[in-house]
């Protein structure tokens, strides 16, 4: 099992003051993060994409390629590419870059995206959601199989064999699909036989079993072997030396962002009794001491028939870097080798 770390470059105001810290230096503080990772031997870090004031990651390709120059074997990905939102070939050509920059170590992950800034920004059209990314994922597949490629689509100008470059150090980018709670996008990811990232931010890890196995049972039916089909997990995590200190030190900012986000959706105000509920031995979150968090890797391995990758979604805890760099490192140094002695990395 892979283990990693996605971080959306979240930056909250001080919780006494009021004030927005500084975006440089909270940037600085990002890439200091996949260091620590990487001189860890965590598998992966990823990057988000988002266009809202509280995150910094609206340009993912370029953080990764600061990190890739800052690191030697960790594996750097997005966290999700909106590709709905993009033009594919840029987006081939920046994590083709990336790749040669990194040796060989860039992934993308790709979605449609939970948020929908990015639609108005780019000039797109929100009733086209589910149309704009199965086209353009479509585009972007074909350029992964050939340099010059002629192809036609509705939302994107048609390609007459112009070459499409650089072409990345591996032979192929690899790619995965995000995915959140709905079944048609984890059926066209089986079909496809790509493999499955599978955002999980609440509730329970048992109501998403069937819809992972939709997307094998989709994938078998497609013709595709099964260890093609791979399932990884994106969760809200965060290790500390106890469990009261991991849960103190994720909660405010998962409070504040929660409440945020709260207001423009018409969600209830979080409260302690909720989030204690998810990170409790039932609940969705990855968060505890780091025997607590490793049970709770191999639990939701079990209960999802198996998974390739779990990922934790940590940049909540951004009001305390000192603390979310600690977590980085216990990840590492002490839920890696419990989890490991286990599952070997495929």
């Amino acid at each position: 099992m892979e283990i990693g770390i996605d971080s959306f470059a979240a930056i909250f105001p001080d919780p006494v003051t009021g004030k927005l810290p500084s975006a440089t230096d909270r940037m600085a503080d990002l890439l200091e993060e996949v260091e620590i990772a990487d001189r860890v031997g965590l598998d992966v870090f990823g990057i988000g994409e988002h266009h809202r004031a509280e995150f910094l990651d609206s340009a993912p390709a370029i953080i990764l390629a600061a990190a890739a120059a800052r690191t030697r074997q960790i594996r750097l990905t997005s966290a999700v590419t909106v590709l709905s939102a993009a033009d594919p070939v840029r987006v081939f050509q920046e994590f083709a870059t990336l790749d040669l920059i990194s040796k060989g170590r860039a992934e993308i992950v790709v979605g449609r995206g939970s948020f929908g800034e990015a639609f108005p920004l780019f000039g797109l059209d929100t009733r086209a959601y589910d149309e704009l990314f199965s086209e353009k994922l479509d585009l972007f597949l074909k350029l992964g199989e050939t340099t010059n490629i002629t192809w036609d689509g509705r939302y994107r100008p048609a390609l007459r064999g112009e070459g499409v470059f650089p072409r990345p150090h591996q032979p192929r980018l690899p790619l995965w699909v995000g995915v959140g709670g709905t079944p048609a996008s984890f059926a066209r990811a089986g079909t496809l036989g790509l493999p499955l990232m599978v955002a999980i931010i609440g509730g329970s890890f048992e109501r998403f079993r069937p819809l992972v196995d939709l997307y094998r049972e989709a994938g078998l039916r497609a013709g595709h072997p099964p260890e093609k089909l791979k399932v990884g997990v994106h969760a809200m995590g965060f290790v500390g030396e106890t469990d009261a200190e991991a849960r103190d030190a994720f909660f405010p900012g998962w409070a504040h962002l929660t409440r945020t986000i709260g207001r423009e959706r018409r969600w209830p105000a979080p409260t302690r009794h909720q989030f204690d509920d998810m990170a409790s031995p039932e609940g969705a979150f990855l968060i505890g001491d780091p025997k607590t968090v490793a049970t709770k890797m191999f639990k939701v391995s079990e209960t999802l028939g198996g998974v390739s990758r779990i990922t934790f979604q940590m940049s909540t805890a951004a009001l305390d870097t000192a603390a979310m760099k600690r977590s980085i490192e216990l990840l590492g140094t002490s839920v890696a080798p419990i989890v490991r002695a286990t599952y070997e990395t495929p």
